[in-house]
């Protein structure tokens, strides 16, 4: 989700318009630091303060809907205002020895980025969490002592230490390849270093500084209003966040705004029909399927179930979505292998055809100036990322090593319930996954990563069985592979972001490292204390991590068949997986074939339409209200929107996710809140109004 680095990168295109002149001419006064130097005790520093509030950021999006939008521009925009502030002190004072450049400012954005898609990729939230009791506990079949793995802090750092780093070293020899020869865009990565790029010109500094006050006038606001939430949430359903806006039948179908500014922050930096797919889905879900199935109780299931239970309305729910989420990703997955083998089949159909043709002064002459300042551009850059090479020899005796240390310690963490022969397996296709996958991040921007991960728990845990652990084997196999898949497309995004700002491939595959081990620490840590403070996956409190519910039931899927579903709820989870299906392949058509009206674009996503089957609507009220503000403010002022929505945006989801931070510490202290703000009927309001005074 890049539609604020999509936006960035059009009003830095248009700046650049502006002055007709290469972006790398705005540096030429300025030196290029050796890749040592790129890398400062100070950007060390920074990185690590804001890995710990991004991993926050991260952690608390996973635990509650795992929306997650792109936080590269809070990112870059936060080591550029921190940095430039401590350089500016010690400049007044005489004591600044080295300047703050461009090329630090990506190492910090790289290191930040990394830690906090450990976050993500660590699977806290999802196939990790899936392994505890309490998402055990949800389900009725599966649920053998083996197939369960209690939480621990010391084997989940030794896992996420164990297969994070492979996937780095999988796809480094491929760097040149990727972004000199093939020249892939990485639109998310390119739109990063136009945005580093223009915070150091004259004109973008001036841009950043209205920007970072921006982005902390919203933060203060957010956080502030979080606080003022918290008073009046004294028990359970009470509080802002349980405010019934549309009435309580809708507020009991989980239609309501629940005063979230991450939410509407996600919103504003969200494209529209991303937003719009999510609440087509909640409508279609809760609106329609729902009440439908419950209808049903008694027939199609026992009407005795408890609402955990996955053979009762809560299987539909899960399962359904499992299947909507396993259709869009088998076909992205798909397609994407297709691109990726037509644009290997391009680039040497044109690399045999392309001939040599002899330049004369003639021909430089009547050159463009937009040419020529392509070249210069490309010259400069594609020198400076040559020049620090990193020699393959490491990268393929790194992947070995690494590799066989997650052959021998994986098992061991899993208690053998996944063998040393399924990981090798798992390393031998990985480096083909992390290609494709980064192949296809480079033409779209879209990484596939969780999908990879997903058909790894459906092979890994058919293979393994379930009487031989075979639930936690294929959820320890996703791990593995998405992490492989993950950290590689990653990496390559920021090998693009460094070509583009003149930092050393040597100085981002470094602070890519050191972002990587900064999150194998501070996302396990995290997730503990948002596990003590609260009851973390429990579907009925704050943080209900809804994808370690649909990966332990992929896994459940993987190692029993469709004999766990419900009755009739295959026939409804084929069709949610055709519609899937059907819905990207009109969407890939219509991209194709239609010019005109563009009707592509009004297309729902199914991944996005899945995720409020399982949650309900609440949060998708708040993103649509997102996508109102923004939509208004554009009308208002499009300048103005397109360069400070992505700032505030960013602000708002800090300081709401932040304030998680004071909020568990009094959780943990049992420092409760004063009031309970809680809704209810006239007809339940005359009931307890009488029990009270009797």
């Amino acid at each position: 989700m890049s539609s604020s680095l999509d936006s960035e990168r059009g009003r830095q295109d248009d700046d650049f318009d502006d002055v007709n002149e290469s972006m790398e001419n705005n540096f030429k006064k300025v030196d290029v630091p050796d890749w040592n130097k790129q890398i400062t005790l100070r950007a060390i520093v920074t990185s690590i303060i804001l890995s710990v509030v991004f991993t926050f950021i991260v952690m608390k999006l996973n635990l509650t809907t795992g929306v997650i939008p792109s936080l590269n521009v809070a990112a870059g925009l936060l080591g550029f205002a921190i940095l430039k502030a401590y350089s500016g002190l010690l400049n007044k004072f005489g004591l600044l020895k080295q300047p703050f450049t461009r090329q630090e400012n990506t190492v910090i954005q790289t290191c930040v980025v990394a830690s906090a898609g450990i976050a993500f990729s660590s699977g806290t939230a999802s196939y990790l969490l899936g392994m505890s009791g309490i998402v055990a506990s949800q389900a009725d079949s599966g649920n053998l002592p083996i197939n369960i793995k209690k939480l621990s802090l010391p084997w989940m750092m030794g896992f996420l230490f164990a297969v994070s780093f492979v996937g780095l070293f999988s796809i480094m020899p491929l760097r040149k390849m990727m972004i000199l020869k093939y020249k892939l865009t990485y639109p998310s990565g390119t739109a990063t270093a136009y945005l580093i790029n223009s915070f150091h010109t004259p004109k973008g500094e001036k841009l950043a500084k209205k920007q970072v006050g921006a982005l902390f006038k919203s933060f203060s606001f957010s956080f502030i209003f979080s606080f003022f939430q918290w008073f009046f949430t004294a028990g359970d359903n009470c509080g802002f966040a349980s405010f019934p806006t549309f009435g309580l039948k809708a507020y009991a179908q989980k239609f309501y705004f629940d005063f979230s500014s991450t939410y509407v922050g996600i919103g504003i930096i969200c494209p529209y029909m991303v937003n719009i797919s999510l609440l087509i889905g909640a409508i279609v879900s809760w609106g329609i399927m729902w009440p439908w199935v419950e209808s049903k109780k008694g027939h199609w299931y026992p009407s005795n179930l408890p609402t955990s239970s996955l053979h009762g309305l809560q299987g539909y729910k899960v399962f359904l979505a499992i299947a909507m989420i396993l259709g869009d990703g088998l076909f992205q997955f798909v397609y994407m292998t297709i691109v990726t083998i037509l644009g290997l089949i391009a680039e040497v159909r044109n690399k045999k055809e392309t001939s040599h043709p002899i330049s004369n002064d003639k021909d430089d002459l009547n050159e463009s100036s937009d040419v020529k300042v392509s070249k210069f551009d490309e010259k400069m850059r594609t020198e400076y990322f040559l020049k620090d090479s990193i020699p393959n020899l490491w990268a393929l005796v790194g992947y070995i090593v690494l590799a066989i240390i997650s052959i021998i310690c994986v098992p061991i963490i899993f208690s053998y319930r996944i063998k040393w022969y399924h990981i090798f397996v798992a390393y031998l296709i990985a480096p083909v996954m992390a290609f494709c996958n980064a192949y296809g991040c480079g033409l779209t921007d879209w990484s596939l990563a969780s999908n990879y991960g997903k058909i790894a728990i459906l092979v890994f845990s058919a293979w393994v069985g379930l009487e031989h652990g075979g639930i936690v084997a294929g959820l320890a196999a996703c791990g593995v592979m998405m992490n492989i898949v993950s950290t590689a497309s990653d990496l390559m995004q920021d090998f693009k972001t460094g070509y583009l700002t003149l930092a050393s491939p040597r100085s981002m595959f470094f602070s890519q490292l050191l972002g990587t081990g900064l999150g194998c620490v501070i996302s396990p840590l995290v997730f503990w204390f948002f596990n003590k403070a609260y009851s973390v996956g429990d579907p009925t409190g704050s943080y209900p991590a809804p994808f370690a519910v649909m990966y332990r039931g992929i896994a459940l899927l993987g190692v029993e068949g469709f004999s766990s579903l419900p009755k009739n709820c295959l026939k409804l989870a084929i069709g949610c997986f055709a519609f899937a299906i059907a819905v990207n392949l009109l969407t890939v058509l219509l991209k194709k074939y239609e010019t005109k009206y563009r009707i592509h674009r009004f297309i729902p996503s199914p991944m996005c339409m899945a995720i409020p089957f399982y949650l309900g609507g609440y949060f998708t009220i708040d993103m649509c209200i997102g996508s109102l503000i923004l939509f208004l403010w554009q009308r208002i002022n499009k300048k103005q929107a397109e360069e400070f929505a992505p700032a505030v945006a960013s602000g708002m989801i800090c300081g709401d996710s932040l304030w998680g931070i004071p909020a568990a510490i009094l959780s943990l202290a049992n420092v409760n809140p004063p009031i309970c703000m809680n809704f209810l009927s006239a007809s339940d309001y005359v009931k307890v109004d009488k029990f009270l005074h009797h």
